[in-house]
């Protein structure tokens, strides 16, 4: 079959069992599926050629198709297990869309919790690595709020430190620490085909401020993150 050339896809991997958060890619987030608010969020930023939903669940499916998304395949058992990783999942989709004809250079990765995403991040993300071929990725990242070199752990009796030699430097004068912002990854085709690490010399970080990162994975990320995108949707 002809190649048809796409420059930008986005690929949402959205499986149906989640454990802490049941159905939690499809419940409502301030009234709307989680799901359909992040496909908004990439329509409209008008970049990308296609929005494709990876998924092995109908309900799923059907909710991406009637947000504006695609679902044209549906993911295999093995990459929607408890156990699965990203990246298997990006190549799975990537591969099976050019074996359809669909070719893209560009391919965002973009988590269905990603509600707290901007369009502008998303936009400044694509043309840095548009503009920079030695990088692989760019993707969103943001600082730890506390000099992770003082971390804690807790013992049967009292508590340690991780690194004991920092008990008694100042936090002002440690090294400041990032953490992956669990939203987007824009990445090279080939990088995603050749399963690439994302966090490498070869990857950007595009630093967002922590207000405006927020993992949901419990209950009590979730109310979080509806207080926070409210405050977002004020501001603009």
């Amino acid at each position: 079959m002809a190649s048809n050339s796409t420059a930008t896809l986005a690929v949402i991997p959205a499986r149906g069992g989640s454990k802490r958060i049941p159905r939690k890619n499809i419940r409502p987030f301030l009234g709307v599926p989680l799901l359909s608010r992040t496909i908004g969020i990439l329509r409209g930023t008008g970049v990308f050629s296609r929005i494709v939903v990876s998924t092995d669940d109908d309900e799923i499916a059907a909710i991406a198709s009637s947000s504006g998304a695609e679902v044209p395949f549906r993911r295999p058992a093995e990459l929607a297990n408890d156990t699965a990783i990203t990246a298997p999942v990006l190549e799975h989709a990537v591969r099976t869309l050019e074996a359809a004809g669909s070719v893209a250079e560009f391919v965002c990765c973009v988590y269905p919790a990603a509600v707290l995403a901007l369009e502008s991040d998303i936009l400044q993300a694509y043309e840095f690595l548009r503009e920079r071929p030695e990088m692989d990725y760019v993707f969103s990242a943001t600082s730890f709020p506390y000099p992770i070199q003082r971390a804690l752990r807790p013992r049967a009796e009292g508590c340690e430190m991780f690194w004991p030699q920092y008990h008694d430097a100042r936090s002002q004068t440690l090294e400041p620490a990032f953490h992956d912002a669990g939203q987007f990854y824009w990445g090279r085709r080939q990088a995603w085909l050749a399963s690439r690490p994302i966090f490498s010399p070869h990857s950007h970080m595009l630093l967002l401020p922590r207000f405006r990162v927020q993992d949901i994975d419990v209950p009590e990320d979730w109310e979080r993150a509806e207080m926070i995108f409210e405050l977002l949707q004020g501001q603009r």
